[in-house]
């Protein structure tokens, strides 16, 4: 089998190519320099000529402030390449793995978990973009994998446990807002989840849309806080504060747990909470 992993200098994608060392397939791994999904016509190209099976779609325009300015280049990438990646998966009678956003329900007065049936409801640009994504995917009506998740980290990249880190060395007294809450998911974990799916052929006759974070709920101030612990940082002070104090161009969730309940039970996992996969995340980060 012959699987083209696209973003894959990403967080995501970087954790997919580690454990395509353990596969006996063939893994295609490139981003924007290799394979300018934008382009159709690459796009088509790319998955004939090397006879593609799975495309695992990791690309994404993830700065969320700046596609407010920039919705375009955000639409681009979150929809219009997605529809090109959808089209070459129903020409080829292959199956496209998308990983989408809980950002599609930034708009929606939330305080229990969403479910993948939720009414979707964006704030922004990036959410809109998204969605825009999604939607483009089921008009084509190729085989699917849509996986939202949400608060993705890892050792690679720029995102809140590494921006952390450097900041809790660099001053002595962070505020951190407590009003917005989530679940954060460790992409090591779900890669994991997507190289099984993958490599077992286990979404099979599963297409459909899921929800993936770990387990448990907190707030970013609650995750700053228990990073600090986690690496053992004594010398700066965190301290609770409303999103307002951060003026945004986007109104982001205030509530983005997802309901993970389908993804279980339909593939027979087990996700580990998210201090768990935290202890993971920093002992490669100290490695």
């Amino acid at each position: 089998m012959n699987v083209l992993v696209t973003g894959a200098n990403g967080q995501l994608g970087s954790h997919i190519r580690l454990l395509s060392g353990e596969s006996q397939h063939r893994y295609f791994f490139t981003d924007v320099e290799e394979l300018d999904i934008s382009r159709r016509d690459a796009v088509l190209n790319f998955v004939l000529t090397n006879s593609i099976n799975v495309v695992v779609n990791c690309a994404a325009y993830t700065n969320v402030d700046r596609a407010e300015d920039d919705e375009s280049s955000a639409e681009t990438v979150n929809s219009t390449a997605v529809r090109h990646l959808a089209d070459a998966m129903k020409v080829s009678g292959g199956t496209l793995i998308h990983i989408s956003t809980d950002y599609v329900f930034g708009g929606g007065n939330y305080n229990t978990p969403c479910r993948e049936d939720a009414q979707l409801n964006p704030t922004g640009a990036y959410g809109r973009t998204k969605m825009h994504g999604e939607q483009s995917i089921a008009e084509v009506g190729c085989r699917y994998v849509l996986i939202r998740t949400g608060w993705l980290y890892s050792e690679f990249g720029t995102n809140f446990v590494r921006t952390m880190l450097r900041l809790m060395t660099e001053r002595v007294l962070l505020n951190v807002v407590f009003d917005q809450v989530g679940t954060p998911t460790y992409a090591g974990d779900l890669a994991r989840v997507i190289f099984d799916m993958v490599e077992n052929e286990s979404y099979r006759g599963k297409e459909g849309v899921y929800h993936y974070s770990n387990e448990g709920v907190c707030s970013w101030y609650d995750f700053a806080l228990e990073i600090a612990r986690q690496a053992g940082v004594e010398k700066c002070i965190i301290r609770p504060c409303h999103s307002d104090e951060f003026p945004s161009k986007v109104n982001r969730p205030p509530y983005s747990v997802l309901d993970k309940t389908k993804i279980k039970e339909t593939f027979g996992i087990e996700i580990p909470h998210w201090t768990v996969s935290l202890g993971k995340c920093l002992k490669q980060i100290n490695s």
